[in-house]
């Protein structure tokens, strides 16, 4: 399987979300662990998504959301919920789209390059798993077209750790 950075620019984003979902359904498949099935779709996104300068996973641990696998600097180990972009997505239980990460109120700086950012909540029926964060130090880098595909994208990996889900696959 091979996986090719490509530039959305110009490109539809409904088919290049479409395109880099299918993908990343292909490379989860058959697996159930999470850090795993974690690694390779930061890896995935990060490769494929031009003009970011960070992705990854924040898992909640039950008090807080941990850093799980990214790819990017070394990024904040804890976030408290309703913190930050991060933490207002887990408690909010809504995709956040910031333009301007310094207008965000209690913003967490993670990488001062960091400008813009998108992210999704993870939850598994009303549990909170975590959250997929994707930064980017232009200003305004994501709109609803990236919130929708980082969701599309968030669901195949959700449907990975699904028992249910591998069942459904083999079949």
């Amino acid at each position: 399987m091979s996986f090719e950075a490509k530039s959305i620019d110009t490109a539809d984003k409904t088919v290049f979300y479409a395109e880099l979902a299918q993908q990343a359904r292909g490379l989860l498949h058959g697996e159930r662990d999470r850090i795993a099935n974690a690694a390779n779709f930061a890896a995935l996104v990060w490769y494929a998504l031009p003009r970011i300068n960070w992705c990854g996973f924040y898992f909640f641990d039950g008090r807080e959301l941990v850093v799980g696998p990214f790819q990017g600097k070394p990024a904040c180990v804890r976030i408290a919920l309703g913190r930050g972009v991060c933490g207002t997505a887990a408690t909010t239980r809504e995709t956040q789209v910031v333009a301007d990460v310094n207008a965000f109120p209690g913003h967490i700086a993670c990488d001062a390059a960091s400008r813009s950012e998108v992210v999704v909540p993870l939850f598994v029926g009303d549990a909170l798993l975590g959250v997929w964060d994707v930064d980017s130090p232009e200003p305004g880098r994501f709109d609803d077209d990236d919130a929708r595909g980082m969701q599309a994208l968030c669901e195949i990996f959700l449907q990975s750790l699904s028992p249910s889900a591998q069942t459904e696959a083999a079949a």
